[in-house]
């Protein structure tokens, strides 16, 4: 009782859903009605995702201040292998960046020598899963499909740095960080006072609202579209299990996209609920955060077109497959 209290009305906000449709009701719009229902629905979730953006980007560039890139890169530089690998997924989860702000930080890493499989372990991870993805998939889907998905993120994270790392294309990095200085990675000797951290997080927060607000208002404005205008049918038919191409339909359909997982989130509730299936639904978040247009022209500036392609490939081959696996295991995960 007390989790379905923290997952309902602390992390779900399901009194502001009904505090939404109560003040458009004294309005005098009807919220049962296509239009009324997507008017709630949008400012619900616009809401509801910007509270929780703004309370976990705070928190987490907070506790990113005791751990500056430098020495980010030390800690990392301490271990081997796979679990250096391991590391390098999981500082992505603490990083509140989309694809393309992960690319230069990606960059810097290369340049400090890091090897090439710890540093595409973390461009991987850090747009697809992070702690806020995991609270805000939390809040819409449950814990286990949550949890579930920010395993598989880091599974992908790790294996897919593995592969790069085993075929050592460290030439296919471009030549200007190749042969870049190497990055001092001395730890800064000033220490930043609470009074410093407090506005160094609240800056964060506010430059990542500005960063991404437009595309949380396009994300919700097409599931609220999808939610109340699409006929489930259509839905079901094309993401549903009649056809059994849906995943990868789902992942070629969010590669050209350029969002990050709080644009994302919205959408993916609203396919879920007209009957799409939770795989094909994970696909696409995926794929939209990980694979987007725009950051690969980014990337393709720093890494040659043969990296380049074997990055797509597994990120493609890896979303797809995880897709698969979700929809036969999508009855345990939905309760």
């Amino acid at each position: 009782m007390i989790w379905d209290f923290i997952q309902n009305q602390i992390l779900g906000m399901k009194w502001l859903n009904e505090l939404v449709q109560n003040l458009l009701t004294l309005l005098g719009i009807d919220v049962t009605s296509r239009l009324g229902g997507s008017i709630s629905f949008f400012i619900y979730d616009v809401i509801k995702i910007s509270i929780l953006l703004f309370v976990l980007v705070f928190i987490i560039s907070y506790v990113q201040s005791y751990f500056p890139p430098e020495k980010s890169k030390k800690i990392m530089g301490r271990f081997k292998g796979l679990w250096a690998r391991i590391i390098g997924a999981l500082l992505g989860t603490v990083t509140p960046f989309c694809s393309c702000s992960s690319i230069p930080l990606f960059m810097g890493f290369t340049t400090a020598g890091l090897p090439l499989g710890v540093t595409f372990s973390f461009l991987i991870s850090s747009p697809m899963v992070d702690l806020g993805s995991l609270v805000l998939l939390t809040s819409i889907f449950g814990w286990k499909i949550a949890v579930s998905y920010v395993i598989v993120g880091l599974v992908i994270a790790v294996l897919g740095g593995t592969i790069i790392e085993k075929l050592h294309l460290e030439n296919q990095v471009a030549d200007f960080i190749r042969n870049a200085k190497k990055i001092n990675t001395v730890l800064p000797s000033d220490e930043l006072s609470q009074k410093e951290r407090f506005k160094s997080a609240l800056d964060s927060v506010l430059q990542t609202l500005k960063k991404v607000f437009p595309y949380i208002l396009i994300g919700v404005a097409i599931g609220a579209v999808v939610h109340n205008w699409i006929p489930q049918k259509w839905i079901e038919n094309v993401l549903g299990s009649k056809n059994p191409f849906g995943v990868i339909l789902a992942a070629v359909c969010g590669v050209p996209m350029y969002a990050d997982i709080f644009g994302c989130i919205p959408i993916a509730e609203s396919l879920l609920a007209k009957g799409a299936l939770l795989g094909v639904v994970l696909s696409f978040m995926m794929a939209v955060t990980t694979l987007s247009l725009p950051s690969m022209i980014m990337l393709s500036k720093a890494i040659k077109p043969k990296l380049l392609g074997v990055f797509v490939s597994i990120c493609t081959l890896g979303i797809i497959i995880v897709g698969y696996v979700f929809n036969l295991v999508q009855g345990f995960l939905i309760v």
